[in-house]
Order: structure tokens, then sequence, then C-alpha cells
């Protein structure tokens, strides 16, 4: 009689495929830091969380610019600043803000957000 657990497949189930799919999702993010950093000399970081629609994770090069990625779960995103070795702030104030530079674009759209937006369009 042969061995039985020579032949039986194993079924991952959804829960192994749900968490394979995170580990992708944030060992992609994790790449995609790493090239920003690459490319700003370095970046530090902030995840907030919001909401059902997962994380934020916000990026600020050692050069000033800034930029941001998406995950889905606040736990994805965890995973991939990890996985980057970036340095996480806990809050996006002081130190990491004051890092931030912004142009003509961000203080136009600043401006026209506080005085009720777009007029006429």
């Amino acid at each position: 009689m042969a061995d039985t657990a020579d032949t039986q497949q194993f079924d991952a189930g959804p829960d192994a495929r749900k968490a394979a799919g995170a580990e992708r999702t944030a060992a992609r993010l994790a790449r995609q830091i790493g090239a920003f950093a690459r490319q700003h000399g370095g970046a530090e970081g902030q995840v907030a969380y919001v909401g059902e629609r997962g994380a934020r994770i916000v990026l600020v090069g050692e050069d000033g610019d800034w930029g941001d990625l998406f995950a889905s779960t606040y736990a994805i995103a965890e995973e991939a600043v990890r996985i980057s070795g970036i340095t996480v702030h806990e809050a996006f104030d002081g130190e990491l803000a004051g890092k931030v530079r912004t142009g003509p674009y961000e203080w136009k759209r600043m401006a026209g957000l506080q005085l009720g937006g777009r007029q006429g369009a």
C-alpha cells in the first residue's frame, strides 16, 4: 500500500494565499520605497492609517522631495517599511515635516483649498 502522505496534495487554503499575496505586496512596496530612497539620497517615512481603505506611506527624501504609496492594510504598510529599512516616524510632524521641500505647485494648491478651491471650473 502506498504511503498517502506522498500522494496527497497540500491545499494552502484562502488564508495562506491571502498571506502570500500580502507578502508579495509588501515586498513590491519595499522595492518602490528603496527606489525612492536611492533616487533622493535616502528617505524617511510615516505610515498613516486611513480607515477601511488601508494605509498611506508618506516618504520624504533627504533632498526634500516627497511622495507617497498606498497599501491595502496597515500591516502590509508596516511590513513594507520594515523590509525597506528606512527610518519610520510615529507622526508626520516636527523633524520629518520640516524636511519637506514644497514648490509653487503645492503653495498654489494649498492656497486654492484655503480660499474655497477652484472657482468657475
